[in-house]
């Protein structure tokens, strides 16, 4: 598996290949099948459920509408108390803006929080080309980081890994990361665990330097809020004297009161606890309490083309809990890896199109990677109508029309096959409205019937590929009428 993301097929392709490893479904279909049977009995537990659904909706859509406002809000708080605050338009950016911190610092090493949107701008293999080296401090995430492989799933990345190939992994690569895995290291959850909590520990005590993400900023008073399970990213967040954290610009709500809607929404969600086990908030710095110097990177990266979206827009309402990707037959049967992006399931369906435009066959095929089962959308904690947006990028990809590209009204045109097939149904509306151009045409493909081939040329495969072409009659209807009842009838 390549570490990167670029040039990944599109998503039928991908799919064709993971779909046949027995493996990985059987992973999949295990852990999933799990998560969602335990998240549901954790929402079944709170009675107004639909009522904070409706509110986390709400609460985002307002935030969206008057994001520029928040935003600058949240920067003169985070400034206020002791932050800086840094604006990056794109991915490039961003990693320009952490490479330049870090090596300001002199470190050649940094420790990792689980961050979704340093994976989407590939920020650990910017710092490795600057010579710096990212460690990932999340377990699942350094499961992925050892095997030199991509994540998988929002919340679990090595969700495609078995206790057996962890344990190998470990075995195999820990010693070129840091200390080397225990002897005689077993499969036991119990044994790996340990090892890289003592793997990671000397890391923690020696880093000077940590990148994060964040789960929510508070625009009302400058506060980043992290919501973890093992306590890495406590480490991580209080340990090092200078915290650069790198979150895309939805991830802003506007007060501590609508934080407490998504404390109740997100863990129920995503690890099926009424509360997650760490909450890790901090506002600027604090003498003599965690680092001296706190750094903002604030994303765009296709956010606001986004925005600029009526349909669209509702897909960064999303909180990260991955409870689509657990429903999802499609992500089920084919995994996180053949969606080709760092956010895989019907959520990274909709978002990924969107934050990098449909730029390739990848993006371009990413919203038909959906059953339109509609499972998504009532589990999704803040009702993203997943389906809907599904529908609305496949018009776009089949008709093109008018997007926002870097703040500016643009034309796409039609995918290039969806172009073919536009001339194809134009040419059978010219047909089937010109009664005598029909009936010749039906009688040129009875007469030629036997020479009809197997599977259609050309862009046609993708429909025959799938489907037995129909035969063709010795005569059409309306011929089989005139010889039988007469021309008079």
């Amino acid at each position: 598996m390549s570490r990167t993301y670029l040039g990944m097929p599109a998503f039928p392709v991908a799919a064709a290949g993971s779909t046949r490893d027995a493996t990985l479904r059987a992973n999949l279909r295990r852990a999933t099948h799990t998560i969602r049977a335990k998240r549901a009995a954790a929402v079944a537990e709170t009675a107004d459920w639909d009522r904070l659904r409706a509110a986390g909706a709400a609460v985002k859509d307002r935030t969206l509408r008057h994001l520029d406002h928040y935003l600058v809000r949240l920067e003169e708080n985070v400034t206020r108390a002791g932050g800086t605050v840094h604006w990056a338009a794109d991915a490039e950016e961003a990693n320009r803006i952490v490479t330049g911190l870090v090596q300001a610092t002199g470190q050649r090493e940094v420790v990792k929080v689980k961050s979704m949107a340093t994976q989407e701008t590939g920020l650990n293999a910017a710092l490795e080309r600057a010579g710096v080296r990212a460690y990932e401090t999340d377990l699942a995430e350094l499961i992925v980081q050892l095997g030199d492989d991509l994540p998988s799933h929002i919340l679990v990345p090595a969700i495609h890994r078995s206790r057996t190939e962890i344990r190998d992994v470990f075995r195999d690569r820990m010693a070129d990361w840091g200390r080397p895995a225990p002897e005689g290291l077993t499969d036991r959850p119990a044994d790996l665990a340990e090892a890289a909590r003592l793997h990671l520990r000397e890391k923690f005590l020696t880093a000077r330097v940590a990148v994060s993400g964040a789960n929510f900023m508070v625009a009302e008073t400058g506060t980043m809020v992290v919501v973890e399970s093992e306590g890495n990213g406590r480490m991580c967040l209080t340990l090092p004297r200078t915290l650069i954290s790198v979150v895309g610009i939805e991830k802003v709500v506007p007060t501590w009161r609508d934080l407490e809607i998504y404390l109740q929404l997100l863990p129920r969600s995503s690890t099926a606890e009424r509360m997650n086990p760490y909450t890790s908030m901090w506002t600027g710095t604090t003498d003599q309490d965690g680092p001296d110097e706190f750094h903002l990177v604030l994303l765009d990266n296709g956010r606001t083309d986004t925005l600029a979206d009526t349909v669209g827009r509702q897909a960064l309402r999303c909180i990260r809990c991955s409870a689509c990707l657990n429903v999802c037959p499609v992500y089920e049967r084919a995994g996180g890896h053949a969606y080709g992006s760092p956010y895989p399931g019907p959520i990274g369906a909709i978002l990924t199109p969107q934050l990098r435009g449909l730029a390739s066959p990848l993006e371009e095929s990413l919203p038909y990677a959906s059953s339109l089962c509609g499972a998504c959308y009532d589990v999704c904690p803040v009702a993203i109508d997943i389906p809907e947006v599904l529908v609305h990028l496949r018009e776009r990809v089949a008709q093109g029309g008018e997007v926002t590209v870097r703040g500016v009204r643009t034309v796409v045109k039609p995918a290039r096959r969806h172009a073919l097939e536009h001339a194809a149904v134009r040419a059978a509306g010219w047909t089937l409205g010109h009664p005598a151009a029909l009936r010749r045409a039906q009688r040129l493909a009875a007469r030629a019937r036997r020479l009809r081939p197997r599977r259609l040329p050309g862009p046609g495969r993708a429909w025959s590929d799938s489907r037995d072409l129909p035969e063709v009659p010795a005569e059409s209807f309306r011929d089989w009428w005139a010889r039988t009842r007469g021309a008079g009838a």
